[in-house]
Protein backbone atom coordinates (compact mmCIF):
# COMPACT_ATOMS: atom_id res chain seq x y z
CA UNK A 1 0.00 0.00 0.00
CA UNK A 2 2.82 2.87 0.70
CA UNK A 3 4.07 2.22 -3.01
CA UNK A 4 0.31 2.62 -4.47
CA UNK A 5 -0.40 6.21 -5.23
CA UNK A 6 -3.43 7.46 -3.26
CA UNK A 7 -6.13 10.41 -4.49
CA UNK A 8 -7.90 11.81 -1.41
CA UNK A 9 -10.87 13.60 -3.00
CA UNK A 10 -14.61 15.46 -1.88
CA UNK A 11 -16.36 12.31 -1.33
CA UNK A 12 -20.05 14.52 -1.26
CA UNK A 13 -18.90 16.65 -4.26
CA UNK A 14 -20.35 15.37 -8.03
CA UNK A 15 -17.70 16.47 -9.67
CA UNK A 16 -15.22 15.19 -7.37
CA UNK A 17 -16.55 12.11 -7.28
CA UNK A 18 -17.37 11.85 -11.40
CA UNK A 19 -13.98 13.03 -12.01
CA UNK A 20 -12.64 9.85 -9.90
CA UNK A 21 -14.89 7.77 -11.66
CA UNK A 22 -13.17 9.10 -14.97
CA UNK A 23 -9.44 8.16 -13.29
CA UNK A 24 -10.81 4.69 -12.75
CA UNK A 25 -12.14 4.64 -16.45
CA UNK A 26 -9.24 5.52 -18.08
CA UNK A 27 -5.80 4.83 -15.65
CA UNK A 28 -3.14 3.05 -16.95
CA UNK A 29 -2.27 0.66 -14.50
CA UNK A 30 -4.92 0.33 -11.78
CA UNK A 31 -2.91 0.99 -8.99
CA UNK A 32 -4.72 4.18 -7.25
CA UNK A 33 -6.13 3.93 -4.47
CA UNK A 34 -9.03 6.33 -3.14
CA UNK A 35 -10.58 8.03 0.27
CA UNK A 36 -12.76 10.49 0.80
CA UNK A 37 -11.53 13.38 2.47
CA UNK A 38 -14.57 12.86 4.83
CA UNK A 39 -13.10 8.98 5.93
CA UNK A 40 -11.39 8.53 8.86
CA UNK A 41 -8.33 7.94 6.74
CA UNK A 42 -8.76 11.40 5.07
CA UNK A 43 -9.54 13.34 7.87
CA UNK A 44 -5.85 11.47 9.34
CA UNK A 45 -4.08 13.02 6.39
CA UNK A 46 -5.64 16.29 6.75
CA UNK A 47 -4.30 16.55 10.49
CA UNK A 48 -1.11 15.07 9.85
CA UNK A 49 -0.35 18.31 7.52
CA UNK A 50 -2.17 20.49 9.23
CA UNK A 51 -4.71 21.13 7.17
CA UNK A 52 -8.91 22.50 8.00
CA UNK A 53 -10.71 19.00 8.03
CA UNK A 54 -14.19 20.89 7.79
CA UNK A 55 -13.73 23.10 4.74
CA UNK A 56 -10.74 21.69 2.58
CA UNK A 57 -12.04 22.40 -0.95
CA UNK A 58 -8.58 20.97 -2.31
CA UNK A 59 -7.86 16.51 -4.53
CA UNK A 60 -4.75 15.54 -2.65
CA UNK A 61 -2.68 13.21 -4.32
CA UNK A 62 -0.02 11.46 -2.09
CA UNK A 63 2.50 9.50 -3.96
CA UNK A 64 6.15 8.02 -2.94
CA UNK A 65 5.81 9.91 0.10
CA UNK A 66 5.25 13.09 -1.68
CA UNK A 67 1.80 15.27 -0.83
CA UNK A 68 0.33 17.48 -4.26
CA UNK A 69 -2.49 19.81 -3.86
CA UNK A 70 -4.91 21.84 -6.14
CA UNK A 71 -3.68 21.99 -9.76
CA UNK A 72 -0.39 20.10 -9.26
CA UNK A 73 -2.26 17.01 -7.62
CA UNK A 74 -4.82 16.97 -10.74
CA UNK A 75 -1.65 17.46 -13.23
CA UNK A 76 0.21 14.56 -11.94
CA UNK A 77 -2.82 12.16 -11.63
CA UNK A 78 -3.51 13.39 -15.37
CA UNK A 79 0.04 11.78 -15.89
CA UNK A 80 -0.85 8.74 -15.14
CA UNK A 81 -4.11 8.56 -17.19
CA UNK A 82 -4.23 6.71 -21.13
CA UNK A 83 -3.24 8.81 -24.04
CA UNK A 84 -4.80 11.16 -24.74
CA UNK A 85 -5.92 12.56 -21.10
CA UNK A 86 -2.03 11.97 -20.47
CA UNK A 87 -1.42 15.17 -22.25
CA UNK A 88 -3.07 17.71 -20.23
CA UNK A 89 -0.17 16.67 -17.73
CA UNK A 90 1.90 19.05 -20.06
CA UNK A 91 0.45 22.23 -17.85
CA UNK A 92 2.67 21.03 -14.72
CA UNK A 93 5.43 23.57 -16.67
CA UNK A 94 2.79 26.68 -16.09
CA UNK A 95 3.54 28.06 -12.76
CA UNK A 96 1.27 27.19 -9.41
CA UNK A 97 0.47 31.40 -9.37
CA UNK A 98 -1.41 30.58 -12.97
CA UNK A 99 -2.67 27.26 -12.24
CA UNK A 100 -4.12 27.50 -8.68
CA UNK A 101 -6.04 30.53 -9.12
CA UNK A 102 -8.29 28.73 -11.95
CA UNK A 103 -8.21 25.53 -9.72
CA UNK A 104 -9.55 27.30 -6.82
CA UNK A 105 -12.28 29.23 -8.86
CA UNK A 106 -13.43 25.76 -10.16
CA UNK A 107 -13.12 24.16 -6.55
CA UNK A 108 -14.99 27.46 -4.93
CA UNK A 109 -18.16 27.14 -7.67
CA UNK A 110 -18.28 23.41 -7.32
CA UNK A 111 -21.01 22.78 -5.99
CA UNK A 112 -23.28 25.42 -7.11
CA UNK A 113 -22.22 24.04 -10.51
CA UNK A 114 -22.41 20.28 -10.41
CA UNK A 115 -24.06 19.48 -7.17
CA UNK A 116 -23.48 18.06 -3.86
CA UNK A 117 -24.97 14.52 -2.19
CA UNK A 118 -26.24 14.05 1.29
CA UNK A 119 -23.55 11.06 1.37
CA UNK A 120 -20.45 9.91 0.47
CA UNK A 121 -19.43 8.07 -2.37
CA UNK A 122 -19.65 4.20 -2.58
CA UNK A 123 -17.26 1.87 -4.24
CA UNK A 124 -19.12 -1.02 -6.50
CA UNK A 125 -18.18 -4.27 -5.02
CA UNK A 126 -15.43 -4.49 -7.36
CA UNK A 127 -13.64 -1.51 -6.50
CA UNK A 128 -14.06 -1.93 -2.89
CA UNK A 129 -10.63 -2.80 -2.66
CA UNK A 130 -9.30 -0.30 -3.70
CA UNK A 131 -10.79 2.48 -1.36
CA UNK A 132 -8.91 3.26 1.77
Amino acid sequence: MKNKPIILFDGVCNLCTSSIQFVLKHEKNKEFRFASLQSKFGENILKKHNLDIENYDSIIFLENDNIYFKSSAALKIAKKLKFPFNIISIFIISPKFIRNPIYNFIAKNRYKWFGKKDVCFVATEELLDRFL
